[in-house]
């Protein structure tokens, strides 16, 4: 048995070799179409891959039956959206902490939580680009004008970091990074309402 969203798709287990064929078989068909998987069940279990291609080894005499369940992708945008307002929060505090361990001459720690915030930095405007390009209108002004601002103030952050002016690398934290990545919020709300409006039609 091989449902999606608990509707039957006509598949049968036998027509395939392993785990792998089967999602793929799915994944040929319209079921999908606009939608994100979020769960697979295999025999009423979720399964989830510990290594790539994990489903291939799972042959077909193991699997009684296989469940995928999704959302629409705008619903899911949504979702992700409304956890991102959370995540420019803990850039401002994660930027306050490291201004406070450079300030404290706590060089060593403070590098290493400076390399954290700037990993979540870039995942955050890498998800925010993604979320762009998914819109149907793209808050194109005031992300633009916000971009600029952060790669500026990223290369300068650079320059001041390869001088080790870590005094000066925390000011720019504080009083420049905190306040540019504070503006995304009006881009997160434009795509959060585009969204919305979008997952109510």
């Amino acid at each position: 048995m091989i449902r999606v969203d608990g509707r039957e798709t006509g598949m049968t287990i036998g027509q395939f070799h392993n785990l792998e064929e089967i999602l793929l078989g799915i994944m040929e068909t319209d079921e999908l179409e606009g939608r994100v998987v979020t769960d697979v069940f295999v025999n009423n279990e979720s399964f989830s891959e510990i290594y790539p291609h994990q489903a291939e080894d799972i042959e077909i005499d193991e699997i009684e039956s296989v469940e995928v369940r999704s959302v629409p992708v705008m619903d899911m945008a949504l979702s992700i959206t409304q956890e991102l307002g959370k995540v420019v929060s803990l850039m401002d505090h994660g930027a306050r902490r490291v201004a406070d361990l450079f300030r404290q001459a706590e060089d060593a720690e403070g590098l290493e939580v400076y390399q954290d915030l700037m990993d979540v930095t870039r995942d955050f405007l890498n998800m925010i680009g993604v979320l762009r390009n998914e819109s149907i209108q793209p808050a194109d002004s005031a992300f633009n004008a916000a971009a600029d601002e952060i790669s500026t103030l990223f290369s300068e952050m650079l320059e001041v970091l390869e001088n080790e002016d870590w005094i000066l690398l925390a000011d720019l934290l504080e009083y420049e990074f905190i306040p540019a990545m504070g503006r995304f919020k009006v881009v997160i709300g434009e795509l959060q309402a585009g969204f919305a409006g979008t997952a109510k039609e």
